[in-house]
């Protein structure tokens, strides 16, 4: 059974730093880019970053540009997001995602239709 299992969310205050983490199981996504999304409240679910299977390519949205880095270690199968000068508007649940076999789109890893794999998501909450 596949698994993703995210961590490392939690109540923040405006301009600190989290880390999450994401671990899988159940198959190797060693060869496999893996995304994270957000989602908040009343909002589509959105994309944050994605990384190539072996991190040579890093893709992030818009919105976390140049404040949040995705990396991952295949030995640990676990992918990472790390998320600094936070601001009240990254307020959402965080979600790792690994893709389908096929994938439809020129930007097909900001997209949630190409994704799998989901984990049940961890809680990020930011506070001015």
């Amino acid at each position: 059974q596949v698994q993703l299992v995210e961590s490392g969310g939690g109540l923040v205050q405006a301009g600190e730093t989290l880390r999450l983490s994401c671990v899988t199981s159940g198959r190797t996504f060693s060869r496999d880019l893996l995304g994270w999304f957000r989602q908040a409240p009343g909002k589509e679910r959105e994309f944050v970053a994605a990384i190539t299977w072996n991190s040579d390519i890093t893709y992030y949205g818009d919105s976390v540009k140049g404040r949040f880095t995705i990396s991952r270690d295949n030995a640990k199968n676990t992918v990472y997001l790390q998320m600094s000068s936070l601001k009240p508007e990254d307020t959402a649940v965080y979600y790792c995602a690994a893709p389908r076999d096929i994938q439809y789109g020129m930007d097909w890893y900001t997209s949630q239709y190409n994704y799998e794999y989901w984990g049940q998501g961890t809680q990020v909450t930011v506070s001015s």
